[in-house]
């Protein structure tokens, strides 16, 4: 079953509605995260939906969850051992009508602070950062090694940040001093290690796969009672990702890509890329749900 939107007959108060998230309030501490079909592509969302695609986002963000699970804390609350997260939630929500519409594509998380930042990690250069490096050999202000070609990989990872935009607005490209001036050089500093090292390990497993990531987009809170930093949100899916064939690389060109590239070069051709109400082909729903299902049982192992 395809889901373009929940309703949950105000059973929980609904906070926000993002681009393919709704998101409501179990209590004072605690949200529900609803993956929902919808796709976006160039900032504007599509008409109709790509099936699962909802599923298959969670299911990545909870691999990549536990995956990092010994290097940084995440917002999940843990469901007790033979509990599941309906026995967490009202029980009307267990009814047939409901559950259709949350089973395997929701989160029970814990609230945070956020961090007003995208924390973007660049393993490889491409999108915006080859636009801009093209035109003045910097990436997001920063100087970039001379005579790099495009997708090539970056010496090391770099932490290249952006402004977290309220819904229907641009993330605007930042230095690492613009973000520091932000939230603090401390934070930024810690944020910027952590967002490296997590990416790092990420790109190492899943390379052994045959896929390369060859950038991220994290985000990040903080526990104010310790000043832990808590890793939030989506993690390492083709949503927030670049995930490229690692056997069809070839420096000095675009990529085969695990995302919405096939959504992106339809609309684009089609002269409809930030035009509203958009319903995209079949045949397009069709590939962009492959790629989502092939990137999720590579990454994992496991059949969907």
């Amino acid at each position: 079953m395809a889901l373009r939107e929940t309703n949950l007959d105000g059973i929980l108060p609904l906070l926000a509605k993002g681009k393919v998230r709704d998101i409501y309030e179990v209590d004072s501490k605690t949200l529900l995260f609803v993956a929902t079909d919808r796709i976006s592509a160039y900032d504007v969302i599509m008409k109709n939906t790509i099936p699962d695609k909802g599923v298959l986002l969670t299911k990545l963000s909870e691999f990549w969850f536990s995956y990092l699970s010994d290097d940084v804390r995440n917002h999940l609350v843990e469901i007790p051992e033979n509990k599941t997260i309906f026995d967490l939630l009202p029980a009307q929500l267990s009814e047939p009508k409901y559950k259709s519409q949350l089973e395997g594509r929701c989160m029970l998380i814990q609230k945070f602070k956020l961090i007003p930042l995208e924390v973007i990690v660049r393993g490889y250069i491409t999108g915006s950062a080859w636009k801009e490096y093209k035109k003045t050999g910097t990436v997001h202000g920063l100087e970039a090694p001379s005579g790099l070609q495009e997708s090539e990989e970056f010496p090391t990872p770099i932490f290249t940040p952006s402004t977290k935009a309220e819904q229907g607005e641009h993330d605007e490209n930042i230095s690492p001093a613009q973000a520091a001036a932000l939230v603090g050089q401390d934070l930024c500093d810690r944020v910027a290690s952590l967002a490296i090292k997590l990416y790092s390990k990420c790109k190492d497993y899943a390379r052994t796969k045959g896929i390369i990531i060859a950038d991220t987009k994290f985000e990040f809170g903080i526990d104010e009672s310790t000043n832990e930093i808590i890793l939030v949100d989506e993690v390492l899916t083709p949503d927030s990702s670049r995930f490229w064939n690692g056997q069809n690389y070839k420096i000095g060109q675009p990529q085969d890509s695990y995302d919405k590239q096939f959504l992106r070069n339809w609309l684009t051709a089609n002269k409809l890329n930030g035009v509203d109400g958009v319903s995209m082909p079949e045949d397009i729903v069709r590939n962009t749900r492959s790629k989502y299902v092939e990137a999720y049982e590579t990454l994992t192992g496991e059949n969907f």
